[in-house]
């Protein structure tokens, strides 16, 4: 089987099982697990930030920010292919209680000029503007990534406009390893910052939350509200650890495999389109020689797994389980076995 629905799907190396069984373990909501101490220590130095949490998912910590930096009837801004009001159930307005403010921008990413134009004025009838929210690498946008300078001026907009801002950073190690920029240089713009564990750097579970000590405090309470307090959770957590130690370099693999069937996929008769390929996610379109469920479902017959995006729309997921073997198996099925 060929797997690539999503870099979700990977399990843990062999390193990474002997870091999770020899971990030292406490209960992580007495705060006395040494090992989700030493991870969310770990991670809050890198990124040059007060604190960290550790959570079960990115949607968890994703929602958690929503929460602590909103009250009920703010709003947030966002892209309208955003994770946070795309694919999280509808958690900001149910969890928070807030608007949502949706904008335009290619392959997922806002601008600026668009976040200015989008605060609301001193007015009663309109909600207040009180986060900003931006997801890097853009899922829906095929894995793109934020110019630096960019996020530099969404977070000006910000700062004039006494704004909170967010960074859905599920795959925000992609974005480095595509960009040369560091975890330095995003702790020191975002108010709050979530990365995941279990996409790219290949851990099985668990995300992280990241601000100053202020907003992790309160965060921790809501955590609990939400249900996400966790007992021996170190076990998770020290695979959190090895994957930061030892799975961050290598990110760029699985770029080099994307962006190979990118070029592939580009030949074929049957692909109309292919979103530019910058980090591990290939999104394309299909004409109309076959539906997605068509093409999914052929696919399937070969053993490779894949996810529709849409309307004719396929998106492939490179990770450190996707090895060359099955690059070159995915290959041949393309060019030879669809028919």
């Amino acid at each position: 089987m060929i797997d690539l629905r999503s870099d979700t799907v990977t399990r843990p190396t062999p390193g990474m099982l002997e870091a999770m069984f020899s971990a030292k373990v406490g209960d992580d909501v007495f705060r006395d697990d040494p090992t989700v101490n030493a991870l969310e220590e770990k991670a809050a130095q890198l990124f040059g930030l007060e604190s960290a949490l550790f959570c079960p998912s990115g949607t968890m910590t994703n929602q958690i920010a929503i929460n602590v930096h909103t009250h009920p009837g703010d709003e947030v801004i966002c892209h309208k292919h955003s994770h946070v009001y795309y694919y999280e159930g509808g958690g900001m307005m149910r969890n928070s209680g807030v608007s949502v403010c949706l904008l335009e921008g290619d392959r997922g990413l806002i601008k600026a000029s668009d976040v200015a134009r989008s605060v609301n004025p001193d007015d009663v009838h309109r909600p207040v503007t009180r986060l900003v929210e931006v997801e890097n690498t853009m899922n829906k946008g095929g894995g793109a990534c934020y110019n630096y300078v960019d996020l530099l001026e969404i977070r000006a907009v910000c700062d004039a406009n006494n704004l909170r801002l967010h960074l859905d950073g599920a795959r925000l190690f992609n974005a480095m390893a595509a960009t040369a920029t560091t975890p330095a240089d995003y702790g020191a713009i975002f108010d709050s910052i979530s990365i995941c564990l279990s996409k790219g750097l290949g851990a099985p579970v668990g995300s992280l939350l990241l601000g100053n000590q202020d907003f992790i405090n309160k965060a921790r309470r809501v955590r609990k509200a939400f249900g996400g307090g966790m007992r021996q959770a170190g076990y998770l957590a020290a695979a959190g650890i090895f994957a930061l130690d030892h799975h961050v370099d290598r990110l760029s693999d699985d770029h080099k495999k994307a962006q190979y069937l990118g070029k592939v996929l580009a030949e074929l008769p049957y692909v109309e389109s292919v979103l530019p390929v910058e980090t591990n996610i290939l999104i394309y379109t299909l004409t109309d020689r076959f539906s997605e469920k068509e093409f999914i479902a052929i696919l399937k017959q070969h053993d490779i797994y894949c996810a529709s995006m849409g309307p004719q729309m396929i998106r492939f997921v490179t990770h450190l389980d996707f090895t060359e073997e099955m690059l070159n198996r995915v290959e041949q099925v393309l060019r030879f076995k669809v028919q």
